[in-house]
């Protein structure tokens, strides 16, 4: 039985790191945090202000450019504004809660989701209702872990779902014999022409891999151990999405915030993909 949620007691909320858990994959659920909407931001869960051209409307770089908003200037700014209150929501969650983590966590990009998740038949690899680990193709990671802060916004009651897998470990044990080898001297070369932005390591190039052969085999999306789970407007939930596999399956209007933190600043670094994979191969990776 597949039970990923870690509903937050008051009692937690009011002190206690929460990092043993979340590092165990859990999918830690904040059920009435307070994040109000002003009255003019609230035209934001009222219709879509995206331009359309991507899936979403983000904030990056200590400037918090806006990238993907359509309205008036006046209208973008304000949207802008939000998405920068949410990183710093989500950046004070992250140091009440994961204390470990603080002054270890660098923020990446803050995005706002106004669309239906795309149920459209797209390639299997762009199809992110099917489970699923987080790897990025351009932008090698290596000894850092992919931690998310997501909430529902929408205005009408409807639930953003989900649905989990099977536990990091278990999942790999039946797709690593099916990765190809690794190649020091392929990532040396995408990097020289950048086509990534670093080095591509061993772990980076496993994970895209393994993102890749689960999204593609079928048989596993049908019958692999999963659980659905709905996430409320008005809550929040967090998680390490390269840990964690999941796939999005309805709902519209969340805000989303990406963190890096390092492996070594993790409660447990053994409980991390990274190690994870190593056990699994019976050596360090590249």
């Amino acid at each position: 039985m597949i039970s990923p949620i870690h509903t937050v007691t008051q009692a937690e909320a009011r002190g206690g790191s929460l990092a043993a858990a979340l590092e165990d994959g859990a999918v830690l659920l904040f059920p009435d945090l307070d994040f109000p909407f002003s009255d003019f931001e609230s035209r934001f869960v009222e219709r879509p202000f995206a331009d359309g051209k991507a899936k979403n409307v983000n904030i990056r770089g200590d400037q918090a450019e806006l990238r993907g908003a359509a309205g008036t200037p006046e209208e973008q700014e304000a949207l802008r504004q939000l998405l920068v209150r949410y990183r710093a929501f989500a950046e004070g969650l992250i140091a009440r809660h994961l204390p470990e983590y603080a002054g270890r966590i660098s923020l990446a990009g803050t995005s706002y989701r106004p669309f239906e998740v795309d149920q459209r038949k797209l390639s299997w690899r762009r199809d992110d209702t099917r489970l699923h680990v987080d790897a990025f193709p351009s932008n090698p990671i290596g000894e850092k872990r992919i931690l998310r802060v997501f909430r529902n916004i929408n205005p009408s009651g409807q639930p953003r779902r989900w649905r989990v897998g099977e536990d990091f470990g278990s999942m790999a044990d039946k797709f690593l014999p099916r990765l190809p080898g690794y190649s020091p001297l392929s990532a040396r070369l995408l990097s020289a022409l950048r086509i990534t932005k670093a080095r591509r390591s061993e772990y980076d190039h496993l994970m895209l891999h393994l993102h890749d052969a689960l999204k593609q085999d079928e048989g596993y999306q049908a019958s692999a151990p999963q659980a659905d789970v709905e996430f409320l407007p008005g809550q929040t939930w967090v998680t390490f999405s390269d840990l964690v596999m999941h796939g999005a399956m309805g709902g519209r209007y969340m805000l989303e915030q990406t963190a890096y933190l390092p492996v070594a600043a993790q409660a447990d670094p053994e409980k991390s993909p990274q190690r994870i994979l190593a056990r699994k191969l019976g050596r360090p990776l590249q």
